[in-house]
């Protein structure tokens, strides 16, 4: 099958596209007023638009939206409701368009090494990881099935996944659900995957004060401790570029960085006496 891009369809109910930009402002906590003087439109205008009395150019569509920080996807929704043709693709990761993207991917994950670092699309799923990741999921006794895409969200939710190796797993379990039932309501493929999931416990109360919650692995080696950074591109056109987030997981103490870097190094011993071989 050839490479190509295309226009997602949508199933969202019909709505005006005022009444979008109506409820996008209100969800950024934004009077008609901070809007206009962000966008330069005035006020009187952004009211006729909002109720439907006037509609807004292409342009100012697309200043309004992206002063609201709108997902692409979105965008076009909103654009398709004002009678416009929608203004994003959603282009296959291995299209040509995307090689710069996923050069940069792949530098990002090999430089990450000896920490993992894995590429996560707007459901969860795993699409790219770099060997720190792989070296960690065997020493934590998970291994994604290579007839299916490796889903983050339902290895840490399903029993027997990776939520099941996790010392602190309610912490992490209850996080990453919390996270993606925000992101589902803007994404029906997400939102089946989570009705398909059980919910987890909620975060208990008494849960000690932190900076940040880790995560914590359990493995043959002993605990394995990593906080959770995130890599987004910076303004993306592309509605499958946007959704990409690449997950770093820092090793946060000396124990977990001498064990993966060691597991790491034992990995490259290899790679190179077999590409000699």
């Amino acid at each position: 099958m050839g490479h190509h891009s295309f226009h997602p369809t949508y199933s969202i109910p019909r709505t005006a596209a005022g009444e979008h930009l109506r409820r996008l402002r209100q969800q950024a906590g934004l009077s008609q007023l901070d809007l206009s003087l962000l966008v330069g439109v005035s006020q009187r205008h952004l009211s006729c638009v909002e109720t439907g009395r006037a509609k807004a150019s292409p342009g100012t569509l697309h200043a309004l939206l992206t002063a609201l920080d709108v997902p692409l996807d979105h965008c076009n929704a909103v654009f398709v409701a004002a009678g416009y043709a929608p203004r994003y693709v959603a282009s296959a990761l291995d299209a040509p368009a995307l090689e710069i993207v996923r050069a940069a991917i792949d530098h990002i994950l090999q430089a990450n090494n000896p920490a993992p670092a894995i590429v996560i699309s707007s459901n969860w799923d795993i699409t790219a990881a770099n060997a720190s990741a792989g070296l960690l999921f065997e020493m934590a006794g998970v291994s994604g099935d290579g007839e299916s895409r490796f889903n983050l969200l339902d290895t840490l939710l399903r029993p027997g996944g990776l939520g099941d190796c996790l010392v602190n797993a309610q912490e992490i379990r209850a996080i990453a659900w919390q996270r993606a039932a925000r992101e589902a309501t803007n994404n029906p493929d997400l939102a089946r995957l989570l009705q398909d999931l059980a919910a987890p416990t909620e975060i208990p109360l008494d849960a000690p004060p932190s900076p940040l919650i880790l995560t914590r692995v359990r493995t043959e080696n002993g605990e394995l401790r990593f906080l959770s950074t995130f890599t987004t591109f910076g303004m993306p056109l592309d509605i499958t570029v946007a959704s990409l987030r690449i997950e770093h997981l820092i090793p946060a103490d000396p124990h977990t960085w001498q064990r993966m870097k060691e597991a790491y190094d034992q990995w490259s011993a290899v790679g190179a006496e077999t590409s000699h071989g």
